[in-house]
């Protein structure tokens, strides 16, 4: 089936909501609800998700973009956590995703001798061996001396050696959409900006959702056998919404990270630093480093959680700590901030020593709740809640194959990268463009060919964000499921974070872009861009706040 969800597949889509009792209902558009809908449909069961916002738009597109087992749950004697991520990762790098997910290496300084390079090289070791194994180039220990060649940027005092090791990363906010994509070419319908308002109900049991399209404001009732929450941060509100106690609650913990230009820092390889309480990492992204994370409890805003100036001089005095030239305020050309979902019980309060394993529940008939987990083992959880879901259905339902299923732009990317500099040619596009290209959409590309063959002006760059060229943002909107431009600028490009002015002059160019295929008029899409405009105020004003308070009552200004 298409994998286009453009305004034509919406407006069918929503046509149609409703219409007929379906199999299951997934309610939450993050990367384990997108997931549960791919299992689900590859398993030829009728299925629709319902998203309130966009795909991605809470935790999934604000990770540290890792798909890793957890070097640090190591510590914690969680090898079978561990085990089963370093087999995703290798099922994600070579199989399901490859055009998506790419190795990178990591720096590990040591600073005490003897016990340290023991210690850690052997956790290193079983990292390298367990689950994936020989998925990534295996670890290595390095000298001071070797270490200062791959990262001139950093103190010699800050090390007496170090150990490099290999891990995977990704755009998580891509990853989520195509795989969301990848549900509906195997017959899911998918749906963003559509609420669900509550449960419908046979006595106890749930029977579906009231479901709110939050664009016309129109309401459904989607009837389902059963219906699967994958709500993450929002789980506790879908337990209030059946009224009774969930066997399990959800605690949140902020994650911040800040970006950098590449140029910034003379290094070959990413850094991965131990804290007081984690793993700090620098991480290399295109042009950019990635610097993170936090790790504190948050209480307040789910939807708009923010990086206050704590959280961002708490990220520069770490990693200042072991660099040459410290990095300042000023360095910063973008920060972002998500909630983590971890599984908690009523005593439990710190937030980094809280289980990343997941868990499946069932509160009351007929809903499905999954929460906890990373984002590293989406797959698994899936599986593991529509196994539950369709275990009395009665008719024998075939098992979980989304561990044989590539991603949408998987299937030919290989070949098409090999034959990168030949594509240019043949297309008149710069190479680097090219590989830009392949590396954001794999054999996807073709359609975006497609789109500049019929309009060469698309191939210019975006005035404001040259790294991304026209055709991408039409794309975004006739392809992959945008509905307003900060779904453009946030998730299906990083615009936003990738751009010292947060993506403000790009903003009226792309807006411009995708008014045609969206049916916006000329008053919407000032609209638009005006309400970018605020969110960005909002943001950076929440980045010079203090506390945690006082930054989500900034960024609360603006709720876009």
């Amino acid at each position: 089936m298409n994998a286009r969800l453009d305004s034509a597949y919406r407006a069918q889509a929503l046509e149609s909501l409703g219409e007929n009792e379906i199999d299951v209902l997934v309610i939450g558009g993050g990367v384990v609800g997108a997931g549960a809908a791919l299992d689900a449909a590859a398993r030829g069961l009728s299925v629709t998700l319902v998203e309130a916002r966009d795909f991605a738009a809470g935790t999934s597109s604000r990770s540290s973009k890792l798909i890793h087992g957890g070097l640090r749950y190591l510590e914690q004697l969680d090898f079978w956590l561990v085990r089963e991520a370093l087999k995703e990762r290798k099922l994600l790098l070579h199989k399901l995703a490859p055009h998506l997910v790419r190795p990178v290496s990591f720096l590990l300084p040591l600073q005490h001798r003897v016990w340290e390079r023991a210690y850690i090289g052997a956790g290193v070791a079983l990292y390298d061996t367990m689950g994936g194994a020989r998925a990534l180039p295996m670890h290595r220990h390095v000298t001071r001396t070797g270490a200062l060649e791959l990262g001139p940027a950093l103190r010699e005092d800050a090390m007496i050696g170090a150990i490099r090791y290999f891990d995977a990363q990704v755009d998580d906010a891509r990853h989520t959409m195509t795989i969301a994509r990848t549900a509906a070419r195997h017959g899911a319908t998918v749906l963003t900006r559509t609420k669900v308002t509550g449960l419908l109900r046979d006595g106890e049991r749930v029977i579906g959702a009231q479901v709110t399209d939050l664009e016309t404001g129109r309401e459904y009732a989607v009837r389902a056998r059963s219906v699967i929450s994958a709500t993450g941060v929002w789980t506790d509100e879908m337990n209030r919404m059946t009224g009774v106690d969930f066997p399990f609650h959800v605690r949140m913990s902020k994650g911040v990270h800040i970006m950098v230009p590449r140029e910034r820092l003379d290094l070959d390889t990413g850094l991965a630093m131990r804290t007081e309480k984690s793993i700090l990492f620098v991480i290399p992204w295109h042009q950019h480093w990635i610097i993170g994370t936090t790790d504190t409890d948050w209480e307040l805003d789910k939807d708009h959680p923010s990086a206050s100036h704590t959280d961002i001089r708490y990220i520069l005095d770490h990693v200042n700590s072991i660099l040459r030239e410290p990095l300042t305020e000023d360095d910063i050309v973008g920060t972002y901030a998500g909630l983590r979902p971890l599984l908690a019980g009523a005593k439990d309060s710190d937030t980094t020593k809280l289980s990343r394993e997941h868990a499946v529940a069932e509160p009351v008939p007929g809903l499905f709740v999954i929460a906890g987990g990373k984002y590293t083992t989406y797959r698994v959880m899936a599986a593991d809640v529509v196994d539950a879901a369709v275990r009395e259905f009665g008719t024998a339902v075939a098992p979980s194959v989304t561990e044989h299923l590539p991603l949408v732009g998987a299937v030919g990317y290989r070949e098409l990268a090999a034959s990168a500099p030949g594509l240019a040619r043949r297309t008149g596009l710069p190479t680097a463009t090219v590989e830009h290209l392949l590396g954001r959409y794999g054999s996807g590309i073709e359609d975006i060919l497609t789109l500049i063959e019929a309009d060469p002006e698309l191939a210019q760059p975006i005035p404001g964000a040259d790294v991304y060229i026209a055709a991408e943002a039409v794309y975004a909107a006739t392809h992959e499921g945008a509905l307003h431009l900060d779904d453009v600028l946030t998730r299906r490009t990083r615009i936003s974070i990738e751009f010292r002015d947060r993506g403000l002059e790009a903003a009226a160019h792309i807006a411009k872009l995708i008014a045609g295929p969206l049916g916006w008029d000329e008053q919407t899409t000032e609209r638009e861009i005006t309400r970018y405009r605020e969110r960005v105020r909002a943001e950076l004003a929440a980045n010079k706040a203090v506390t945690d308070e006082a930054a989500n009552a900034a960024r609360l200004v603006a709720v876009a």
